[in-house]
């Protein structure tokens, strides 16, 4: 779908530019074409894309339309250079009033203060706000407060987006390739 230029002489944060023959476009959730720069879903079309599930209508139609667009479930935006960067994954997204929260966003401010070591945004259910923002901490300083990571929140985050409720842990759940299992944090500690 996408490929970084070989000679690009620094990481850029993104997948990089669409390949020959791929179309890619970003809509809201009406199916309305962002612009430049504005975040929403990936849908990508092209030879290389799927024509749908192996007799499962149903799920094809969840997720590619009659023009031949698949909704790829990341949030992204492009770049003004044509560069594609993935925010974060649909499924993962937070909802908090009306708001779209972004678990990585919240993840790397709180992976900054230095007595954490490892952290997982979820969301949680919430009487005033549909969803609130929980963090699944693993500290490196076992004197590091629920209160003082959500201080410190404060400080680099929106309102709507510094965390409610945290949980420290031993450890968080993580693929075979050290990669932390959104999905399975939610299961484990978003009652």
């Amino acid at each position: 779908m996408a490929i970084n230029r070989f000679d690009a002489g620094e990481f850029t944060g993104c997948i990089g530019l669409p390949v020959p023959s791929t179309e890619i476009r970003i809509i809201d959730e009406d199916g309305v074409e962002m612009a430049v720069g504005e975040t929403g879903d990936l849908c990508v079309r092209g030879p290389q894309v799927m024509q749908g599930y192996w007799n499962d209508p149903e799920e094809t139609s969840a997720v590619l339309d009659d023009e031949g667009w698949l909704r790829t479930g990341d949030i992204a935006l492009v770049r003004e250079d044509g560069y594609i960067r993935i925010i974060d994954r649909k499924k993962d997204m937070i909802l908090v009033s009306g708001f779209n929260v972004y678990p990585n966003e919240i993840e790397g401010v709180a992976v900054a203060h230095p007595a954490v070591n490892e952290v997982a945004a979820i969301g949680v259910p919430d009487e005033k706000s549909t969803e609130a923002v929980k963090l699944v901490v693993v500290r490196t300083d076992e004197t590091l407060s629920e209160q003082a990571l959500i201080d410190y929140c404060r400080t680099q985050l929106t309102g709507y987006k510094v965390p409610r409720k945290i949980e420290f842990v031993n450890e968080l759940p993580k693929s075979n390739v050290g990669k932390i299992l959104r999905r399975e944090v939610r299961e484990q500690y978003g009652g």
